[in-house]
């Protein structure tokens, strides 16, 4: 399986606007962060986006994404979810409605704000034509097991996943004793980063090189940055084993799970 990173940004993305900091200033392509998604390409050719943020039309255009079978959501916050219009053209290239997948409390958010693009396949594509799914436990997807993995964003509940060998953690503050166990034995971790100083509601670098380190991926990429985090000053702070994640970064990972 692939994955490719969509977008490593934070809320803001990279440049910030107004911004003339080193990293929005930058040239190099590895300091430009979209906000913060993913493409994930099955054994049998079917896509999974993690997350639908504002910059989906954008992301897919880079990327020459040509499909999506569903969506993995992590929860509902509009960097994460308000690219759902985008969808449509999805829905128009493969003539088929997409299934979304989210714990109860964020598919009912779903409901609530996207409700109308949530109807069944007919003669009109005018508008998104998707399906929400609540998960809890492991599910299956084309004979792939997804695997939600519950974590705390201050106050609110969100969901990483494990895909085979593969685990994507954004937007968290807390990964709960009750979850570590599922993050066993991984190759590749994409995992939360917000800034260098603590925040309410994401780890910052301290924290997530502790959650790094504890977990014990084979390889650790961080996501989900401010434009505080330079590229190259941040890769020269990182121990063995911990890298930087930017857009466009394409890991390949096996889907059996040791």
């Amino acid at each position: 399986m692939q994955l490719i990173v969509l977008g490593a940004g934070s809320s803001a993305g990279t440049p910030v606007i107004g911004c003339r900091c080193p990293s929005c200033t930058s040239s190099d392509p590895r300091n430009h962060r979209t906000r913060c998604s993913a493409a994930v390409t099955l054994p049998g050719g079917e896509v999974l986006l993690i997350d639908s943020g504002p910059d989906l039309r954008q992301q897919a255009l880079r990327e020459n994404l040509m499909r999506v079978d569903g969506v993995l959501y992590t929860h509902t916050h509009a960097d994460h979810v308000h690219g759902i219009d985008d969808l449509r053209s999805f829905c128009q290239l493969q003539r088929s409605q997409i299934p979304l997948y989210a714990s109860m409390e964020h598919a009912a958010i779903i409901r609530d704000r996207f409700g109308y693009t949530l109807r069944e396949a007919g003669q009109h594509w005018d508008l998104p034509v998707l399906r929400v799914q609540e998960v809890a436990e492991p599910f299956e997807i084309f004979g792939i097991t997804i695997t939600p993995v519950p974590a705390k964003h201050g106050r609110s509940g969100v969901y990483g996943y494990r895909i085979g060998n593969m685990a994507w953690l954004t937007d968290v503050s807390e990964i709960p004793e009750s979850s570590m166990g599922l993050l066993e034995g991984l190759e590749v971790l994409m995992l939360d980063c917000l800034r260098y100083r603590p925040h309410a509601t994401h780890v910052n670098l301290e924290q997530s090189l502790t959650y790094a380190n504890r977990i014990k991926a084979g390889v650790t990429y961080l996501i989900h940055m401010t434009h505080e985090l330079e590229y190259l000053a941040l890769t020269a702070m990182l121990p063995q084993g911990v890298r930087v994640g930017y857009d466009g970064l394409r890991l390949d990972f096996s889907s059996a799970v040791d």
